[in-house]
């Protein structure tokens, strides 16, 4: 019975600390960096090769 309660606390501490984690990159908008950098690629490049 020990170790079914262990597994529980950790598979909550597990949840809760993946919903903290999801709201801080939300807080700090770090989805839209990632957008950004996934279309960085498609952009056309200025200079030319020499």
């Amino acid at each position: 019975m020990n170790v079914l309660t262990l597994q529980v606390f950790v598979s909550l501490m597990l949840v809760a600390s993946s919903v903290l984690l999801f709201a801080y990159s939300v807080r700090h908008r770090d989805h839209e960096h990632a957008d950004r950098l996934s279309l960085f690629p498609l952009e056309d490049d200025s200079a030319r090769p020499a």
